[in-house]
């Protein structure tokens, strides 16, 4: 039986009420908190910065997934570790050097991973899969919440499946973005190990039950 593993993200919590939403995943049967790390620059928005990441920390038990949608990453990677990131994610899009910025990051003890915009080739890290932790395809457009999910996503996600096998190597594949229980079994049909859901879980009316629901669906 496969453990999918369940990522809220927080960037959909109710920042009035951050401590409760925290608590609300610690004690549920989510797996990551993923947190959206924006800059107003790589993608259009703005989302908390590192203030807000080592209030998380504080409370947050399970595995802190930070998600860096911003420019030149390389110069907040050992900031980030000190914040208490455990999966350290990067845009290709944002990275001159991916396998360098890959090296820094796993030399700061964190899983490396990296994210694709919907626009991008799954095909670009054919040559560094085996040093990629875990990949994060966008299944929106990143920067904004609630987006509509793309629908060529599955086939993404198969393509990568097959890199990953004829590779030898052992990627996580995670989905971020218009995740439900509605296509969750089919991403993990298509191989997906991570669903990210944002929205989908915090504005339900049990956020704590939406999650056993979408655990339920993908075991």
């Amino acid at each position: 039986m496969k453990n999918t593993l369940i990522a809220p993200s927080v960037l959909a919590a109710d920042f009035a009420n951050l401590q409760r939403d925290i608590e609300m995943i610690n004690n549920s049967e989510a797996d990551w908190f993923h947190i959206d790390i924006m800059d107003g620059v790589f993608v259009p928005n703005i989302s908390f910065g590192m203030p807000v990441l080592e209030a998380i920390k504080k409370h947050a038990t399970k595995t802190i997934d930070v998600h860096l949608m911003i420019v030149d990453p390389d110069r907040y990677i050992s900031t980030f570790r000190k914040l208490g990131a455990d999966v350290l994610t990067v845009h290709l899009e944002a990275c001159t050097h991916l396998h360098r910025t890959l090296q820094a990051i796993k030399a700061e003890g964190m899983k490396a991973g990296v994210a694709l915009n919907p626009h991008t080739n799954i095909s670009l890290l054919e040559d560094v899969i085996q040093d990629i932790d875990l990949v994060c395809i966008m299944s929106v457009n990143p920067g904004f919440g609630g987006q509509s999910f793309i629908e060529n996503t599955y086939e993404k996600v198969e393509r990568l499946k097959e890199l990953i096998k004829h590779k030898g190597a052992s990627t996580l594949i995670e989905i971020d973005g218009g995740v439900t229980t509605k296509n969750a079994k089919q991403l993990v049909e298509a191989g997906a190990d991570v669903l990210v859901a944002g929205s989908f879980v915090f504005n339900s009316e049990n956020p704590q039950q939406t999650i056993v629901d979408l655990k339920a669906i993908t075991k």
